[in-house]
């Protein structure tokens, strides 16, 4: 139906749909070609607004660690 994943990469799309489904706030990933990808993004989150889910952030994990000490 809505294909924003070719099919031989089903794992990743079990990823985002498990993510979702756990109501996730974010899915952290390394694969840039068919997760952390702008454009499959807003595809993965216009799916999910259309089925009833919220928006799920997905970022890569440069993004979400910090290198700084917290004092």
């Amino acid at each position: 139906m809505n294909k924003v994943v070719p099919e031989k990469c089903f794992n990743d799309a079990l990823h985002i749909a498990f993510a979702t489904i756990d109501n996730a706030d974010i899915l952290v990933s390394w694969n840039f070609k068919h997760i952390v990808n702008y454009d499959r993004i807003v595809k993965y989150n216009s799916v999910n607004l259309m089925f009833g889910y919220k928006h799920l952030e997905i970022r890569n994990p440069k993004e979400v660690i910090s290198n700084e000490e917290e004092f």
